[in-house]
């Protein structure tokens, strides 16, 4: 399972991160959500040691889903060096996901 952050950890894990970090910004009432956790969990097994997956809920963190304009979940957002560099918007499939590293 992804592990989820929260705004104190956020400097650290994802924008100080020495690889590329993909965030998924959820909350836990949303019906697309828990359909893309099993395949988050998947990219990021895949992607140990190249890359961090970590989740945010919105609820819990709202400056995090403000701060990134996160309107709608889940929003997957990919960061690499601070930066953000590739948004996706829905419950995507791994493909996609696997795509937004490339």
């Amino acid at each position: 399972m992804s592990e989820v952050i929260s705004s104190k950890d956020f400097q650290s894990k994802v924008l100080d991160a020495d690889k590329p970090v993909l965030v998924d910004f959820f909350a836990t009432w949303c019906g697309p959500c828990k359909r893309l956790a099993p395949v988050l969990d998947e990219v990021a097994q895949e992607m140990a040691g190249k890359a961090y997956v970590y989740k945010v809920d919105i609820d819990q963190s709202p400056d995090l889903a403000a701060s990134y304009r996160v309107n709608s979940v889940p929003t997957l957002v990919l960061f690499d060096k601070g930066t953000i560099k590739n948004k996706v918007l829905g419950a995507v499939p791994k493909q996609q996901l696997m795509g937004m590293f490339a």
